[in-house]
């Protein structure tokens, strides 16, 4: 399943790329490994994203970066049972974001017919409103769901 696919795949996202690199100015990574279950880690990755991002674009383009990656890391971590992992690459004005799970099957964006009184269900509606890019692709065992941002001019 993809959501509006943008032109950056993992090639053009600067996977592989080291914080730094040659043709990766003001660049950088995050990897972090999730337990399972253990949702203390969304705001853990939520502080290490807002310090990746700090010199990138605007601060809203960066908040909306936080909340997209608290709604798929916490995703990965109450509908699955093997943890989770979680990469966050900075290369040239776009911003890529992973998740990636060990567990079968695809989500799907889906928003409850009593919408308003819930807070279920809404994680993929808002990965899929605001990111410029978002998609779920088959990784071995599990899945990795993603999402690009690009910077906005200060």
């Amino acid at each position: 399943m993809t959501g509006r696919q943008g032109g950056a795949g993992p090639a053009a996202s600067g996977h592989g790329r080291k914080p730094g690199a040659e043709g990766d100015p003001g660049g950088g990574r995050l990897r972090r490994r999730l337990g399972c279950a253990d949702l203390t880690a969304v705001p853990e990755v939520r502080r290490a994203l807002r310090e990746l991002l700090r010199h990138w674009g605007k601060q809203d383009t960066a908040e909306v970066a936080e909340l997209l990656a608290s709604e798929l890391v916490t995703n990965a971590l109450v509908h699955t049972d093997h943890g989770a992992v979680v990469t966050a690459t900075v290369a040239a004005s776009t911003l890529r974001v992973e998740v990636r799970d060990f567990m079968a099957g695809l989500p799907v964006p889906d928003v409850p017919a009593a919408a308003h009184l819930g807070t279920h269900g809404r994680g993929l509606v808002l990965v899929q409103s605001l990111a410029d890019a978002w998609g779920v692709r088959t990784h071995g065992v599990g899945k990795v769901v993603w999402f690009e941002l690009r910077e906005r001019p200060a």
